[in-house]
């Protein structure tokens, strides 16, 4: 068996507790703060199986099932990226409207340890509620984010094949 851990990350939003929810469940558009993927599902609801992709749909980076849907204060599924053969995680985020702003927790649970998916998932928490925070504070991306994102762009045509999504149906 795996052993796993948990990692959570805070943070004060201000602005209001809709605008970080659409944030964080959007489709049809990047997620900004998500390293620009976009979320796809037949529906948001829970047992249905969603995946993030890169734009156009052409590669499928991250897969997992909807676990909590209770909009606007939950959002969790299951997290696998798609490139590893690390065993799954699951990713909750929880947000409280306080008097200063919206309180967004970002909880990591059952992350392998010593795992890729651990590493990046304890790298990316921080970054993604940073940058959910100047998306909803300000409505941009941070210049050197924007900057990284058209980089990541010009560079799909590096992806391994098996990254494809004709290989992750939804």
């Amino acid at each position: 068996m795996t052993e796993t851990t948990k990692a959570v990350f805070r943070i004060v939003i201000n602005g209001s507790i809709d605008a970080v929810w659409r944030e964080l469940t959007k489709q049809g558009e990047p997620q900004a703060a998500v390293f620009n993927a976009w979320l796809h599902a037949q529906s948001l609801a829970v047992g249905q199986k969603m995946q993030m992709t890169t734009k156009g749909r052409t590669h499928v980076m991250v897969v997992g099932t909807v676990t909590a849907f209770d909009p606007p204060n939950r959002f969790a599924h299951t997290f696998k990226f798609t490139q590893l053969d690390d065993p799954e995680c699951e990713v909750v985020y929880d947000l409280k409207q306080l008097p200063a702003g919206v309180e967004c927790t970002l909880t990591v649970d059952r992350m392998p340890v010593g795992t890729k998916t651990a590493k990046s998932m304890q790298d990316g928490g921080h970054k993604i509620l940073a940058l959910l925070k100047a998306i909803v504070e300000t409505g941009k991306v941070p210049f050197g984010t924007r900057l990284m994102y058209a980089m990541m762009d010009k560079m799909l045509f590096m992806l391994p094949k098996s990254l494809r999504s004709e290989n992750w149906p939804l």
